[in-house]
């Protein structure tokens, strides 16, 4: 039977603090098989987090990069909650659930590569349960020569006109596509180059129908209760008819 992924996109966000330990944790208290979170390298250690700027979700301000690691590390993520580091979140998932980890920062790739091939070696997780992806190319390609273990998948805001390069170039295991980009025709072109469709943000019940009727392999969506159980590519089952 066809497997069909969904992503608790950082988290269970669409109701907690995103890419916080706490959002992670009620993804998996409410059954997510896998988890996506971003990452930010900041004096050599990965953090947690999705912008560029700190100013849209926390109490302080200016650009990631910008900051040290203890001023990030002093700031309220939402509720309270701190901007985990990256080795806090995958302790958490260890053994709970498969974490999708999009190298968001600049130069990311390298320290993600270091961190996950640890992870793999010492920390017991298996590298079937890890995918990483970015939109940028120049990363994946970078955090694949140093760990080619590892899964990548390629995120695109417009279809390429190359994707069996993507392919050829990176070996992607997916590529992933916004909702709006997602059409069979697509879908049919990457999975003849041997890739999974992966398709973000969906949390709209008809859009999760109309994926699943195109045969993607995957959504990410802020609100994973609303799609579970999804054990198998046949039970389209979901727990409300929330924003049908």
């Amino acid at each position: 039977m066809k497997e069909f992924r969904i992503f608790a996109h950082r988290g269970a966000s669409g109701t907690q603090p995103e890419n916080t330990l706490r959002s992670f944790r009620k993804a998996i208290e409410l059954g997510a098989e896998w988890v996506e979170l971003d990452v930010h390298a900041v004096e050599g250690r990965l953090i947690v987090f999705h912008d560029n700027r700190l100013d849209r979700r926390t109490d302080g301000t200016g650009r990631v990069e910008d900051r040290s690691l203890a001023y990030i590390r002093s700031l309220d993520a939402g509720e309270g909650e701190k901007i985990p580091l990256l080795g806090e979140a995958m302790d958490l998932l260890a053994g709970r659930a498969g974490v999708n980890v999009e190298l968001k920062g600049e130069r990311t790739a390298l320290p993600a590569a270091d961190f996950l091939r640890d992870a793999i070696l010492h920390s017991g997780w298996d590298p079937d349960r890890i995918l990483v992806s970015s939109f940028d190319r120049s990363e994946l390609s970078d955090f694949k020569s140093r760990c080619p273990d590892i899964r990548i998948g390629a995120l695109f805001k417009e279809i390429p006109a190359d994707l069996k390069t993507v392919k050829d170039d990176l070996g992607c295991h997916s590529i992933h596509l916004g909702r709006n980009q997602a059409e069979n025709s697509v879908v049919a072109t990457v999975h003849g180059l041997g890739m999974k469709v992966y398709v973000y943000t969906v949390n709209r019940v008809k859009d999760y129908e109309r994926m699943r009727e195109m045969g993607v392999d995957g959504i990410f969506t802020d609100f994973p209760e609303r799609f579970w159980p999804n054990k198998n590519a046949t039970n389209l089952g979901y727990l409300s008819k929330r924003d049908s």
